[in-house]
């Protein structure tokens, strides 16, 4: 493969340089923070952003392009001003009831500028990529525990999106130079440690999200919806992992990228990224109400368009291929995400959050 890498041939892939990584989507909320990750790891990010979604204060002082993945010219420029290594492939609309409102949306901008990325990335010889995809592909499954060779079956036009991507570029490297590893998220919570980026929506869409609106008084009521679901107490069952040991699994990826691949002996495989532990709503809201120290108004509505029962991470391939484990517990993603909230209206003041009438 063309575009080799600095590495101490004395080591399983420790690189004697920095690596310069593209970050797609470098100013959105998982973006920024696993561009944080990268910088303590000592290699440099570069953030490609459209800026639709994302912040510019979530970029700081990194290396910054605005603009769209599929611009080919803008691509050729970032290759040849920063000499990438690496990319790592975050862009993309994720509401779930959103895309099954506007599915066209989402397959414009999550599958076919992402197919003229990597095209354009290959064709320049920056072959190696690292996907965000998401666990929201799997089918539901009586076990609820689910493995990366579990059945796939989306349930909303955005986890299509995600598992054509994945099927795609699977085709891609087997035909190409194109090498690929695509990370299976299950549900980010949290924020980056030192509180620099986070979600930045007031009222996000999210369940966590939407816990810490009710408590601050920015939504009246907690909707817990879908309470008659095949789980333990009728909710949804999620895998809640820390934003920041998503953002350290990324960089394992990047520095074991050759060795993950020479191991599987493929030019692509994914990775689930999760704690391999499940908590339904129910539980997560008990905790929360416990972390914040006061309860949190809820009413019960029936389930939303899209939305999954649930499933939880077998993480045993993450951890023999990236050496990897989530380290923090649920517990400390919400409280990452309740101070967040109360630093982001300093941080975004356009973003001041409003309280219910």
């Amino acid at each position: 493969m063309s575009n080799d890498l600095d590495i101490d041939p004395g080591r399983s892939c420790v690189y004697t340089r920095p690596v310069r990584v593209l970050v797609t989507g470098g100013a959105g909320y998982i973006g920024s923070t696993i561009a944080t990750a990268l910088e303590r790891a000592g290699h440099v990010p570069v953030i490609l952003d459209s800026l639709i979604k994302g912040r510019r204060e979530f970029v700081g002082d990194r290396v910054f392009y605005q603009g769209d993945i599929a611009d080919r010219a803008l691509l050729e420029r970032i290759v040849t001003e920063q000499e990438i290594d690496c990319t790592i492939h975050c862009a993309a609309l994720i509401v779930v009831p959103d895309s099954v409102r506007r599915p066209y949306d989402y397959y414009v901008n999550n599958v076919t500028k992402s197919l003229e990325l990597v095209q354009t990335l290959t064709e320049l010889s920056r072959p190696r990529v690292v996907f965000s995809s998401s666990a929201s592909i799997y089918a539901f499954s009586d076990r609820l525990e689910v493995d990366e060779s579990s059945p796939l079956h989306p349930s909303s036009p955005y986890g299509r999106t995600k598992l054509i991507m994945e099927t795609m570029l699977g085709d891609l490297a087997a035909a190409s130079d194109l090498r690929v590893i695509m990370l299976r998220y299950f549900n980010p919570i949290g924020s980056d440690p030192d509180f620099r980026s986070g979600v930045y929506d007031p009222v996000p869409s999210h369940v966590l999200g939407q816990l810490v609106a009710a408590t601050e008084g920015r939504i009246e009521a907690f909707d817990l919806t879908g309470t008659d679901l095949p789980t333990r107490d009728g909710t949804g069952l999620r895998d809640y992992v820390g934003v920041w040991d998503l953002a350290r699994a990324h960089v394992a990826a990047v520095e074991r990228f050759d060795d993950v691949l020479a191991t599987e002996e493929a030019p692509s495989t994914v990775i689930n990224l999760g704690t391999g532990s499940g908590v339904t709503v129910r539980e997560l809201l008990s905790t929360f109400e416990q972390v914040a120290g006061r309860p949190v108004p809820t009413r019960e509505k029936p389930g939303r368009p899209g939305d999954a029962v649930g499933a939880y991470a077998n993480v045993d391939k993450a951890h023999r291929l990236l050496d990897w484990r989530a380290e923090q517990i649920l517990a400390d993603g919400i409280t990452s995400a309740l101070e967040w909230s109360r630093r982001r209206p300093t941080l975004l003041p356009d973003l001041a959050p409003t309280t219910a009438s």
